[in-house]
């Protein structure tokens, strides 16, 4: 392995724990001059390593410099003595005698209290989902910009503010409290769903499924659950549909990129393991009272990668859409609950309830109609998948489109 790509590696594994650990230091407010000296040590990694070779252990390498850089960054910029010192939970502690913790249990801990700096409620969603990319998941600028499918401009002018409300608000480097920590848990497990999702139906115009987002969304929830006091049902629930739908990823995609939709997938290579571990967290999440939309959206996770023969299936699957649009209705949901109506009453009904969403601007309202109309009215199905593709943004959606109609012509 070159120099290069061993740095792009660790800066998605270490970046976020030099940075996590050096908040919890001297506090999240800092998190700009924790960036910059994260920043610094990867910079010295690539000019140093491409010249001289890789170290015998790179990531002891990473941290040896790191801690140099800050003692350096205290005596050179005077702030151990005056902005910080007085800040700091440990105040007894000098330049001299200085020590960067970047052992494991305490990087877990500075990480688990990152998330919830980071997914704090004074932020919008948009910038809680960029700050989680950067700093937690080491994502570069320009590929925070492809997610969000914007320029990296508009990143950093996101982050910046994020960042700058987080210094004037002097937002603590802690755990919530009892009182507040399930409300601030729901804020944080909104982030990670939100992230999950851009990556299992990602808008990206090269593929409609960004692995990568997937796996960042379920290693930061597997923090909380490592937690006890951040290891409750709706964590484990979010946990559970991750898996479940983790499961399938290497039958939703066919070797041009394109998605394979759900009838379609090829069950044999379904990742029973991670369906195992769904059905585990499954499991774990009802140690409680709540019945959370994690619940509900974890249990049609569960029935679509059961079977396609068992008995009441999709029966299973439509009374939990019904669940599930009581608790908080979505647009989208509901057409979600359209396709399961579909195979619980016929496709007849199915577009009658369809047609009642009016969901003209979107591509896939049509391209499910198109499906309905398949079989009784292929014409019809060509107009529904026409409009689809026009509104379609991405090429990968475009094609999948493409090859609907061929089959219908």
């Amino acid at each position: 392995m070159n120099e290069k790509t061993l740095i792009q590696q660790l800066f998605k594994s270490e970046y976020r724990k030099i940075v996590s650990v050096l908040c919890k230091l001297f506090g999240a407010h800092h998190i700009e001059t924790a960036e910059d000296i994260a920043n610094d040590t990867f910079l010295l990694a690539s000019e140093t390593w491409g010249v001289k070779g890789l170290p015998e252990n790179p990531t002891a390498w990473l941290y040896t410099v790191a801690k140099n850089k800050t003692k350096d960054y205290f005596k050179r910029r005077h702030i151990f003595s005056g902005k910080i010192v007085s800040e700091l939970k440990y105040s007894q502690l000098n330049s001299e005698s200085f020590e960067m913790d970047l052992s494991e249990e305490n990087s877990k801990d500075s990480q688990l209290k990152m998330i919830f700096v980071l997914c704090n409620p004074l932020n919008p969603t948009e910038s809680q989902i960029a700050l989680a990319l950067r700093i937690l998941c080491g994502f570069g600028i320009d590929e925070i910009a492809v997610a969000f499918l914007t320029n990296k401009e508009t990143i950093n002018k996101r982050l910046f503010r994020a960042k700058e409300k987080m210094r004037m608000a002097n937002i603590e480097m802690e755990l919530p409290n009892s009182s507040e920590i399930h409300s601030r848990l729901e804020t944080v497990l909104s982030t990670l769903y939100l992230l999950f999702n851009e990556g299992y139906h990602s808008s990206s115009q090269h593929s409609p499924l960004r692995k990568e987002l997937c796996l960042e969304a379920m290693r930061l929830n597997y923090f909380l659950i490592e937690n006890e006091a951040t290891n409750q049902p709706m964590v484990n629930a979010l946990m559970a549909l991750m898996c479940f739908h983790a499961s399938r990823f290497e039958a939703r995609i066919n070797a041009f990129g394109q998605a394979i939709l759900y009838d379609e997938q090829d069950r044999t290579l379904w990742d029973e393991e991670l369906i195992a571990k769904g059905n585990y967290f499954l499991i774990e999440s009802a140690k409680g009272n709540e019945i959370s939309k994690y619940h509900i959206e974890a249990s049609i996770a569960y029935w679509h990668c059961t079977a396609t023969a068992h008995n009441g299936k999709w029966e299973h699957i439509l009374q939990l859409y019904n669940q599930l649009l009581q608790i908080e209705y979505s647009p989208i949901t509901a057409l979600n609950r359209t396709y399961a109506l579909s195979k619980v009453q016929g496709n007849e009904r199915a577009i009658e309830e369809a047609m009642k969403l009016q969901l003209n601007e979107n591509h896939f309202y049509h391209c499910l109609l198109g499906k309905l109309h398949s079989e009784q009215n292929p014409k019809k199905a060509m107009e529904c998948y026409e409009k689809a593709l026009i509104l379609a943004t991405s090429s990968s959606d475009k094609r999948t489109i493409q090859n609907h109609l061929k089959k219908l012509r």
